[in-house]
């Protein structure tokens, strides 16, 4: 597993996506994930899966200090004492003292940013939470939570692959040392469907999926959580390490149209 390092903290490079995980095939799925190798795991409380998540780390035989565990705060709990509540809700499912990495799941303008970031520091002081970091929020709230809150974020986790883009958001982590987790990376199977990432996949024997991964975490301070349920997928998407693209095939893959945007809910805030 390779790293990528920000604030003097390293997060590898690819993690198990979670969304729609449940019940015992997701502890099975995570625990499975945990032996290949996996060492980051993302979860959510709108996920319903904590508990399993918890059962599985549980039930590996890897040090919890050696996983990097996430969890996010829904956007219906961000006012302070529900942030406090909800994650000490979050702890116990998960059976563990602290999470790695505590997000604000969705932005939400019926609660004020400053007091959500209140609690969420409070828990960081705590150490319940050992890193802080936003999900979903577009150009304009990222530079609000960075630049007039200063709130050391450690990530902002979006919908990124080959089909969308988020180079304007990339480029703010340069100036303010932040990653870009990339949530769907695999367009929800759609990559698989594409015939320029098939045919540059050919060129190396690795699948479009590989390609797609691989053409995320080349790019600095980008990582990626795609989410699998068999061993086959889990094993294919974390064996990436092994090529790098051409300049030629990198720019292909820029070039294709980045306009598909797949996670798009009713609350969602108006993208820039």
């Amino acid at each position: 597993m390779q790293f990528k390092t920000v604030q003097g903290i390293d997060v590898p490079e690819i993690g198990l996506g979670t969304h729609r995980l449940f019940g015992k095939d997701c502890t099975k799925t995570v625990l499975e994930a945990i032996n290949i190798g996996y060492r980051h795991i993302d979860t959510a409380q709108i996920y319903k899966n904590e508990k399993e998540i918890g059962d599985a780390i549980r039930s590996s035989h890897v040090d919890r200090e050696e996983l990097f565990l996430t969890t996010k705060i829904w956007h219906t709990n961000l006012d302070h004492d529900e942030v406090l509540q909800s994650v000490e809700e979050s702890l116990e499912q998960l059976r563990t003292h602290y999470v790695d990495l505590l997000l604000i799941h969705w932005p939400n303008s019926q609660h004020e940013l400053k007091q959500t970031f209140k609690a969420m520091l409070a828990l960081k002081d705590q150490g319940k939470a050992m890193n802080l970091g936003i999900s979903n929020f577009p150009l304009n709230l990222t530079r609000e939570v960075v630049e007039e809150l200063r709130i050391p974020i450690v990530t902002n986790q979006v919908e990124f692959h080959p089909f969308l883009g988020q180079f304007e958001l990339l480029d703010m982590t340069y100036d303010h040392d932040f990653l870009i987790t990339a949530y769907s990376p695999l367009a929800q199977g759609r990559v698989m469907e594409n015939e320029t990432l098939n045919n540059i996949g050919r060129e190396y024997g690795k699948t479009a999926a590989q390609v797609s991964l691989r053409w995320l975490i080349e790019q600095e301070n980008v990582i990626a959580i795609p989410k699998a349920s068999s061993r086959k997928h889990l094993e294919e998407n974390i064996d990436i390490f092994d090529f790098q693209l051409s300049d030629e095939h990198f720019e292909q893959i820029d070039q294709l149209e980045k306009d598909q945007r797949i996670v798009n809910p009713s609350f969602a805030p108006q993208w820039d």
